[in-house]
């Protein structure tokens, strides 16, 4: 006991020392602003494009899964903001606009991936194009989940009465489903969490790798998200300080407060890669693993 709690201070330590030495504030506020100036270009580029594929519940559904893990008092004036730039009709898909949206829309996964990189501590060695052809990948990957699952939505009624007619036992089952606000929102952040430590940042990392990071981001978002929005129902009055600017500055501090509890999570899992906590697959003990790069 006494030893495994010795270990885990070292994790801890050397997790926060490295997200210090890392620059992790600066790096935190520089995914803060790169996510809010994406989020509307991502939603104005999937819309389009769901559109286009024939996905029409698409701005409904990405509002409540992007929104719903934020405090209602700072989701709230942000997503009727952008439900009102999504009622604006576009001309087509490949417009020079649309097209401008998914390029700003990539700068949000840049900053996650070199926000990542430093936190596992390796390097870059892919060329600048391919990483922001990986990064177009992931917005287009998201856009066409997104699109999935407004699809699903739009079907689930559909066999959800189907169901009770020809197959009782599926009702229940069905029923989960169409509770998606819940579960899918839930599910949408823990896979995108995962596959964003996993894809994003230089090297290789297992499935084993990334988890501990991910549930501690999970849990300290958790427990982050309570907290703030307490402190703004009970003591904060931005609007005081910042008058017309108070709704951009609350939701610059909650991103800024969401992307250092990101970063830290990735530092964690380095952490533990490094004291071995997590057992690296053919690496003798007290050799260090090239696939996770080197120390910095």
């Amino acid at each position: 006991m006494q030893t495994s709690l010795r270990m885990l201070y070292k994790v801890v330590f050397d997790a926060l020392w490295h997200f210090s030495e890392d620059d992790g504030w600066a790096m935190a506020s520089h995914v803060a602003l790169s996510a809010l100036l994406a989020v509307f270009p991502f939603l104005i580029f999937g819309t389009t494009l769901a559109s286009f594929l024939g996905a029409d519940q698409f701005a409904e559904t990405a509002v409540h899964l992007i929104f719903d893990t934020w405090p209602e008092t700072i989701a709230k004036p942000l997503s009727d903001q952008v439900v009102q730039v999504l009622t604006i009709p576009r001309g087509g898909l490949l417009t020079i606009s649309v097209l401008a949206a998914a390029y700003f829309a990539s700068n949000g996964v840049e900053a996650l991936r070199i926000s990542l990189n430093r936190a596992y501590r390796v390097a870059e060695t892919r060329p600048w194009y391919v990483t922001r052809l990986v990064s177009f990948g992931f917005v287009l990957g998201a856009v066409v989940v997104l699109a999935a699952i407004s699809a699903l939505l739009v079907a689930v009624p559909v066999a959800l009465a189907f169901a009770e007619r020809y197959f009782p036992l599926l009702e229940n089952f069905l029923a989960i489903i169409a509770n998606w606000r819940i579960y899918g929102t839930v599910l949408f952040l823990v896979v995108g969490l995962v596959v964003f430590h996993l894809g994003l940042p230089a090297g290789r990392r297992r499935l084993v790798d990334v988890l501990p990071g991910v549930l501690l981001t999970l849990a300290l978002w958790l427990v982050g998200a309570l907290l703030f929005a307490y402190y703004l129902s009970s003591f904060a009055n931005y609007a005081a300080t910042y008058a017309g600017l108070a709704s951009i500055m609350v939701v610059l501090v909650f991103l800024y407060m969401v992307g250092a509890i990101f970063i830290i999570g990735a530092e964690f899992n380095a952490a533990l890669m490094k004291f071995r906590v997590v057992p690296v697959k053919g690496a003798p003990a007290g050799i260090s693993n090239p696939d996770h790069g080197a120390d910095i």
